[in-house]
């Protein structure tokens, strides 16, 4: 990489951390305004060139969009969807994997309380009927319909939080799991996971919030295991 090269990117990176911080503090709202990338260049002394990559930068996570012939927009970024796109390449070996399993279990055990307390009848009910749909499904030999099932199970139950982030963030890591191994690989597996779900969503029928971390406990124990490298599945 040459001198000049390495310059512009740093000039780029610099004052993507500029702008960033000036559309934080500018308190504007999603869709609003923001300038053009030549009163952009202009304003902070930069070529066109920097402030393309500056605003592409920014574009990458959602916080601003290019608009033609009006200029750049102000938007709201998405962290889950952010998370979702990058998930696969943040995968680069075992540890990658044993790291989003440890994240998605200290979500799920971290969530058991607020769901218990805050959780409505209504997603109660849900939790059971889910865990029924997994039996049956199970039992009829209809295994391809488990792990939507599962994901929709743990969806509820992150849900029952009253948080949108948690929920949504514990939902691309169920699913990001869910689709990396088979969760009924044999008899014994599949009467255990139906066991566990049931008696998980027994738990927070009771609002029993202990009982409900120990069932959660039993289920990651698996998922953790198999993805620690040299470790037995």
């Amino acid at each position: 990489m040459s001198t000049n090269v390495r310059i512009q990117e740093t000039q780029s990176v610099d004052l993507a951390d500029r702008l960033r911080e000036r559309i934080q503090s500018s308190g504007l709202a999603d869709g609003e305004l923001f300038m053009t990338e030549s009163e952009l260049a202009e304003e902070y002394g930069v070529s066109r060139t920097v402030a393309r990559e500056a605003v592409g930068r920014l574009a990458a996570i959602g916080l601003l969009e290019g608009r033609k012939s009006k200029g750049l927009v102000v938007r709201r970024p998405d962290p889950l969807r952010l998370l979702e796109l990058g998930l696969p390449s943040l995968i680069d070996s075992q540890q990658d994997i044993s790291e989003l399993a440890m994240l998605r279990y200290v979500l799920e055990m971290g969530a058991v309380e607020p769901a218990v307390r805050n959780g409505t009848d209504e997603q109660v009910q849900r939790l059971s009927e889910l865990a029924v749909e997994m039996e049956e499904a199970i039992r009829n030999g209809k295994r391809q319909q488990v792990p939507e099932i599962d994901i929709a199970f743990h969806s509820v139950l992150l849900e029952m939080t009253g948080s949108t982030l948690v929920a949504g963030m514990q939902r691309v890591l169920v699913r990001f799991f869910a689709s990396s191994r088979d969760v009924v690989a044999d008899k014994a597996t599949a009467r255990r996971v139906i066991w566990e779900h049931q008696e998980l969503a027994a738990a927070v029928r009771d609002r029993d919030a202990n009982q409900a971390r120990a069932m959660l406990h039993l289920q990651a124990r698996d998922w953790l295991k198999c993805q620690k490298p040299n470790e037995a599945s």
